[in-house]
């Protein structure tokens, strides 16, 4: 059936419950079309009702050259309201009867549908009067009574006034522009009803935070005045106070005027004390150059006397060495090419020797990380070290190839600064393949498989002859106490540590 323009606008406008009834023309039979009522449906032969045919009758009798009258402003919520109804029905259309600025929005999902097709849904409602009647009888058919009633031209007093200014917007029955203002009359009532409610609330809370206020100041008011007695009070003590410090400050007054005779009397005999003392001072200066001079008289005569000394040390030293000589020569001893150390090193036989009776008589019982540059500092020293004992104790967090590594190095060091026999000695059931070769004069030794280091080091010792200065270099107390026992000086590890680091 063909569809022209709304009554309104001086056009024929399709009736909303034919269109209703044309769209459910194809509908299977038995079944309700859309935009007819329960009765309707159920009534046989039943047909559009009295005033859709009159509304007809008269669109039809309105002169075509009228002039559209504008569209009304519509209130906010109203208009929120044709878009959302109108985009809830917009997928229902047939592909065809969707305008095609809006076949774009029709596929958005229904929550953006409203939100951003509004513009372009209210400007096809506005210019498109066709558009408008199909939107209509889907929506009349899902309103039921209420889209009735609104077709009638009267709004039901229980409905949402939006729900019939949008219903009445759309179908644009007889009087409709009236159903938009009475609509519109009433949500601008109820944004100023909840406008003065609002009002009256702030009201109602000023007054009560004025009340509240009101209470506090009575609070601070009694705390005023509680703190006001307690300051009259406080004053008068104060004034008591200030009353006995007067009578205080007269009386030290005059005990300052007795001491400030006393100390003028004391001045006069301070004076004459130093007088005293200066002429003591005087003669203690006399004694005193001449204690200097008897003292330079000394210098002098020990100057000499040192001299004497110096020259008869001199020629012991010289005749000791020439006797030295005379002994070298004598026995005929041509230089050695192995150390005693060397032969241990060698044999790792388990010897035991008594040490001579004078081998006690080098042992000296100290610790002291000084004593190891003045040990070193003797003629033909050998320097014993416990390797593991020592390492693990300065730099533990390296694993024992780098231990052995750094330590062997900083032995080298020292044996070429000091010239010293020096020999390392590891715990280790057999020799350690790939290390690095030693450094000049530093003897790196194993012990061997059930034997310890401690017991190689005690060895060490037993091997060397008397008198020559052994040096061991170990924390441990066992180790100390058996190399003293065959002379050797016994010393801690952190000694050692100290003279590395400080290479």
């Amino acid at each position: 059936m063909p569809l022209t323009e709304p009554h309104d606008d001086h056009l024929r406008q399709e009736d909303p419950v034919d269109a209703a009834r044309d769209a459910g023309e194809g509908a299977p039979a038995g079944t309700t079309p859309p935009g007819a009522t329960a009765s309707e449906a159920s009534a046989p032969g039943s047909e559009a009702p009295e005033f859709a045919a009159s509304e007809v009758a008269a669109s039809a009798s309105e002169p075509e050259a009228a002039a559209p009258e504008p569209e009304p402003v519509l209130p906010e919520p109203v208009r929120q309201r044709i878009v959302a109804l109108t985009a809830t029905v917009l997928p229902g259309l047939p592909a065809d009867e969707v305008p095609v600025p809006l076949r774009r929005v029709a596929k958005f999902a229904p929550n953006r549908r409203a939100r951003l097709g509004a513009p372009a849904i209210a400007a096809q409602l506005t210019a498109d009067p066709l558009f408008r009647q199909r939107i209509t009888a889907r929506v009349l058919a899902d309103t039921g009574d209420l889209g009735a009633a609104v077709l009638e031209g009267t709004a039901p007093a229980a409905a949402d006034p939006v729900e019939v200014a949008a219903l009445a917007y759309l179908a644009r029955p007889r009087g409709w522009r009236e159903l938009i203002e009475a609509s519109g009359a009433a949500v601008r009532a109820e944004a100023d009803s909840a406008v003065v409610a609002e009002l009256v609330r702030e009201a109602e809370q000023r007054a009560t935070r004025a009340e509240h206020d009101r209470a506090v100041a009575r609070v601070e008011a009694e705390k005023l005045r509680d703190e006001l007695a307690r300051v009259r009070e406080e004053l008068g003590q104060l004034r008591e106070e200030s009353r006995q410090l007067t009578r205080s400050l007269r009386e030290t007054q005059a005990r300052e005027r007795k001491a400030t005779e006393l100390l003028a009397t004391e001045r006069g005999r301070a004076a004459r004390a130093t007088a005293d003392v200066d002429a003591e001072l005087r003669r203690v200066r006399a004694r005193l150059a001449e204690a200097e001079a008897a003292a330079g008289v000394a210098r002098a005569s020990a100057k000499e006397a040192r001299s004497v000394d110096d020259a008869r040390l001199w020629l012991l030293l010289e005749t000791i060495g020439q006797a030295a000589v005379g002994l070298r020569r004598e026995l005929a001893l041509d230089p050695v090419d192995k150390l005693p150390a060397d032969f241990v090193a060698d044999t790792f036989a388990d010897q035991t020797a008594t040490p001579a009776a004078g081998a006690a008589t080098r042992a000296r019982d100290t610790d002291d990380p000084a004593r190891l540059d003045q040990l070193l500092a003797l003629p033909r020293a050998h320097l014993v070290v416990d390797g593991y004992n020592v390492t693990k104790r300065g730099f533990g967090e390296m694993s024992l190839e780098q231990q052995r590594k750094r330590l062997i190095t900083g032995l080298g060091g020292i044996a070429a600064q000091t010239g010293d026999e020096v020999t390392v000695v590891f715990d280790g059931a057999e020799r350690m393949h790939g290390l690095p070769p030693a450094p000049r004069g530093v003897r790196v030794l194993f012990s061997r498989k059930g034997e310890t280091a401690d017991e190689l080091i005690r060895r060490l010792v037993r091997a060397e002859p008397p008198g020559r200065p052994v040096v061991v270099v170990s924390s441990d107390r066992e180790v100390a106490d058996g190399v003293r026992r065959h002379g050797a000086y016994p010393l801690g590890a952190d000694s050692l540590l100290r003279r590395l680091a400080r290479s």
